[in-house]
């Protein structure tokens, strides 16, 4: 892959978000996204879900907000993820390294990345699968 490559892959197909998905939001201000997500499925609790969910997305800027992994993933499904949102580039308070050890903390592991926007980057953490909830 060339390095001007760029994906043309909607956003939500990018991070998996399939039409009547369960979502949760938590510390996410991003009024184009949610308008997005709006469009894709009407399911969306901002907050702890009542049930679990298929995905949920959290807003980062700094490393005290990574603390919510270890609570907010009992909110999804045993193949579920978390999508954590953070600022990109050298000024972010946060780099790779602080959210991997973070999931890693949490039990979760990061299997993907993604360009979120201009200015903000996502990480998806899972389950590893010999610990996926029965």
């Amino acid at each position: 892959m060339s390095p001007d490559f760029v994906s043309t892959r909607p956003l939500l197909d990018k991070l998996g978000v399939k039409a009547g998905s369960k979502v949760a939001v938590l510390d996410l201000d991003d009024p184009p996204f949610l308008k997005l997500l709006r469009g894709r499925t009407s399911d969306i609790v901002f907050g702890k879900p009542p049930t679990p969910c298929d995905i949920v997305f959290v807003g980062a800027s700094q490393p005290s907000d990574l603390e919510h992994l270890r609570e907010v993933k009992s909110w999804i499904e045993p193949n579920g993820a978390i999508w954590v949102i953070r600022p990109k580039g050298g000024r972010s308070a946060l780099r790779d390294t602080d959210l991997i050890a973070a999931g890693l903390a949490a039990g979760l592991v990061d299997n993907k990345i993604a360009s979120f926007s201009d200015t903000h980057g996502a990480m998806r953490f899972v389950f590893r699968l010999r610990d996926r909830p029965k």
